[in-house]
């Protein structure tokens, strides 16, 4: 069984190369830059357009999309045969919570996912493929998110670590527990035809969650409160500033009941260390899920 990957070297893509290449599955995967020699991974070099029309007619076992999903359903529109027997691609739990954002760049954003998996799903079946869609929430484990791991880096050069005064819930996932949501969705048919939310083992205050990244850095840093008020200022300020503000209060999470039903996955808690903030090299991601503990969290 082949599997081709886009996205390969995302933050997902890290951990789920290095976990088919544990189970000594071949992997067929895209990227737009040289990378470095991997058991068990052939690279193609290029865009997702740019290599798909070099193989025309190609097939595989599956495909696992982390790249915009709206690309994958374009290319299956003008196919005439599947050219897997599954498709397994992530869209974010963004097309959920930003739908009443009042800031037309985050409408965009819903817009972009809402027809990404709407495309995804109808080209898939009418090719008489099976799909899954993950939608994750924040995502954090290979020290290159957006989120996340950009605080830890300011932090690092100013020791200082903001910490907003706000208690909406979040459930930051670990890019590992999504990478083996896929692994068990790709071996079994039971998360065919569905969209399942993915979050991680626990739900925290959302300053309960910048206190325990902070806890997490090697560096001290002198925690800097940010109040509601403070908050509110800056979002007047900074219009790009006013939709995540707006939604600090809010409980942004998902319902892992499906998810741990179908795939039997159970995300772990959130207990970030130090490494979780420094980027993670492709090589390091067997070694890194090695050194994992086995834990299991409910959400």
């Amino acid at each position: 069984m082949t599997v081709l990957v886009s996205g390969a070297t995302s933050q997902i893509g890290r951990f789920l190369l290095a976990r088919l290449s544990m189970a000594g599955i071949p992997v067929l995967a895209i990227s737009r830059k040289p990378q470095p020699p991997q058991e068990g991974v052939q690279w193609r070099m290029g865009d997702l357009e740019t290599v798909l029309a070099a193989h025309p007619g190609e097939t595989w076992q599956a495909i696992v999309s982390f790249s915009p999903m709206e690309a994958w359903a374009d290319w299956l529109a003008g196919q005439a045969l599947a050219p897997a027997r599954k498709i397994i691609a992530t869209s974010s739990m963004s097309v959920v919570t930003k739908q009443a954002s009042a800031q037309t760049d985050e409408l965009r954003v819903v817009a972009r996912l809402q027809r990404g998996e709407q495309g995804l799903a109808e080209q898939a079946g009418r090719l008489g493929m099976q799909w899954t869609v993950l939608r994750p929430t924040l995502i954090y484990g290979a020290g290159i998110d957006r989120s996340l791991s950009p605080i830890v880096a300011r932090a690092r050069r100013v020791r200082m670590f903001p910490i907003p005064m706000t208690h909406g819930l979040r459930q930051p996932v670990h890019a590992d527990d999504i990478a083996r949501a896929v692994m068990a969705a790709l071996d079994t048919d039971a998360a065919a035809s569905t969209v399942l939310e993915i979050g991680g083992g626990e739900r925290l205050q959302y300053q309960r969650m910048f206190q325990r990244v902070r806890a997490s850095m090697a560096e001290r840093t002198l925690p800097l409160y940010l109040p509601a008020h403070a908050l509110r200022l800056l979002a007047a300020l900074l219009p790009r500033a006013r939709g995540p503000v707006s939604r600090l209060e809010q409980d942004l999470v998902a319902d892992n009941a499906p998810l741990q039903r179908l795939l039997g996955v159970h995300p772990r808690p959130f207990q970030p260390d130090a490494a979780t903030w420094s980027p993670m090299p492709l090589s390091a991601a067997g070694e890194r899920i090695r050194l994992a503990p086995q834990q299991q969290g409910a959400a």
